[in-house]
């Protein structure tokens, strides 16, 4: 299967702030897509890349934090427990970056490309790229989510 680089789409598209749909068809297309966003993902050293962010508005994600790609389609949570402060920023906002509170566990089912149902549970640095990205898939952006905005100075401490 042949992979391609899809364009970001950065703050002020409007597609950031709707919600997606869900995915019906578990197709080549949608294998392709999937390819495809953790293509553009691992080339922008991201660890998180939702559907809308690609341009397309299906419930589709893609997380990778050093354990290989997880394809997520349709997902959900089960079960949300504990609070965790998190450093957020996201390849739609590049250079941006914030203060969040997230779930420190989350448990979540998801398909995958065939439609497939599983759960996996999720601590901690995953727990927090799976709220962020699930939250694009609602039109939620994390500057929607942020407690405090972080200067320049103290990311240089959180780096």
């Amino acid at each position: 299967m042949f992979m391609a680089i899809r364009n970001i789409v950065k703050d002020g598209d409007e597609i950031l702030r709707q919600v997606c749909r869900p995915v019906t068809v578990f197709d080549e297309k949608l294998a392709q897509l999937l390819e495809d966003m953790a293509e553009t993902m691992h080339q922008a050293n991201g660890v998180g890349l939702a559907g809308p962010q690609v341009g397309i508005r299906r419930r589709v994600v893609v997380i990778d934090i050093g354990d290989g790609v997880m394809e997520l389609v349709n997902p959900e949570f089960l079960s949300q427990k504990g609070t965790q402060e998190c450093v957020e920023g996201c390849l739609s906002f590049p250079g941006e970056f914030g203060l969040t509170k997230r779930p420190k566990h989350v448990k979540v089912r998801a398909q995958d490309r065939h439609g497939k149902t599983f759960e996996f549970d999720a601590d901690d640095f995953l727990a927090n790229v799976c709220c962020h990205e699930f939250d694009h898939l609602d039109g939620i952006v994390f500057k929607m989510r942020v407690t405090r905005m972080l200067r320049d100075d103290e990311l240089e401490k959180v780096r």
